[in-house]
């Protein structure tokens, strides 16, 4: 995997404007958090954690891990609650991650499928060649 960082650009916090990256191809679908019982965990925080918890699972059932991420597109229900929290988010992430920082949008929209659910997080992966 490569990074994309121009020349002169700012180099992003927390993300990458870009990677360029060859090999199998893992696509999850928007995973929320909730546990293998469907419950959904309580506040933006702790659905965070049980999300991400959630994707390193998926992952690694095709053979991948959080170092494999190209894209992540996190949904969230509230700009601001996502604001308010984003040192414990951060935090979290670099638990599961680590200093791997793929391609990422975060997109505020009025409401998820599932009604509990505050934050839906889509991943695409590589497994190298």
């Amino acid at each position: 995997m490569r990074v994309l960082q121009p020349e002169g650009w700012p180099r992003p916090k927390g993300y990458a404007n870009g990677v360029v990256a060859r090999g199998e191809m893992v696509f999850l679908a928007g995973i929320i958090g909730w546990d293998a019982e469907e419950r959904v965990a309580e506040g933006l925080v702790a659905q965070f954690r049980q999300a991400l918890a959630n994707i390193v699972t998926l992952l690694g059932e095709a053979g991948a891990g959080p170092e494999h991420v190209v894209r992540m597109t996190w949904y969230v229900t509230s700009r601001q609650d996502y604001l308010d929290h984003a040192r414990e988010i951060g935090a979290i992430y670099r638990e599961f991650f680590g200093r791997a920082y793929p391609a990422m949008a975060v997109v505020q929209v009025v409401a998820l499928m599932e009604a509990e659910a505050q934050v839906e997080i889509e991943v695409t992966a590589v497994i190298p060649d």
